[in-house]
């Protein structure tokens, strides 16, 4: 099915430039002054220096604190093909992230064959998995459809921010404060065997579902707070 581009008109375009310029901004500046943390669950990657290829889901709420930690290694990123969406697509892509347009209402499946492109070819991908648009800390099925398809194993992680500003947004996401701590929780591995039907590929989402509430519970509690 093709998708069409968006189409914006000439002051969409320079405000999303110029949100996109300052939302950049602010990310470089605040995220040079993280102490970020990071713990791996038995069964998990070894390191950030081991990330490709792989499939690595995470909460759209982290999404800022995120982009820093995983700046420049050219990372595919499933952004919807909205104007939200074309605001974070080149915001990531000023810290060496590819964008790669599609959601799960539009552009989903032309999405996922280019991400599995991607990962035959060795690289890595993330999803903000209960985007664009929620319900929040709803885990969507991509990943595991994905994981079926290259044989590379799942593995989500969280970023949980001591201090932060928490926007009344949908996602409540979070704007990590200047020389806040930072805890990234990354989650075990998760596999799915190239057989798997559809009561199969509905017990590894579960999986993915379970393990994304626990590691962000488990990063949450090393500041004694909860996410909203």
């Amino acid at each position: 099915m093709e998708v069409h581009p968006l189409r914006l008109t000439l002051p969409q375009r320079i405000q999303i430039a110029l949100v996109s310029w300052i939302a950049s901004a602010v990310v470089g500046l605040i995220g040079r002054t993280l102490r970020m943390t990071i713990t791996f669950e038995e069964g998990s990657i070894r390191g950030l220096d081991s990330i490709a290829p792989g499939i690595y889901p995470f909460w759209h709420r982290c999404v800022l604190p995120a982009t820093w930690l995983f700046r420049n290694r050219n990372i595919g990123v499933l952004t919807s093909l909205s104007r939200d969406g074309e605001y974070i697509a080149r915001v990531i892509r000023r810290f060496g992230f590819v964008p790669v347009r599609g959601s799960s209402s539009r552009g989903g499946r032309r999405g996922l064959m280019e991400m599995e492109s991607m990962v035959k070819a060795g690289g890595a991908v993330a999803f903000t998995i209960d985007g664009p648009r929620g319900p929040r800390y709803v885990a969507k099925r991509g990943p595991v459809m994905l994981a079926r398809l290259t044989g590379i194993p799942i593995t989500a992680f969280y970023v949980a921010v001591e201090k932060a500003w928490v926007l009344r947004t949908w996602d409540a996401m979070l704007i990590p404060k200047p020389f806040s701590r930072a805890y990234v929780r990354v989650a075990k591995n998760i596999f799915v065997p190239p057989d798997a039907d559809e009561a199969a590929l509905d017990r590894h989402h579960a999986e993915m579902q379970a393990s994304l509430e626990r590691i962000t519970a488990f990063a949450e509690s090393q500041f004694s707070v909860h996410p909203d």
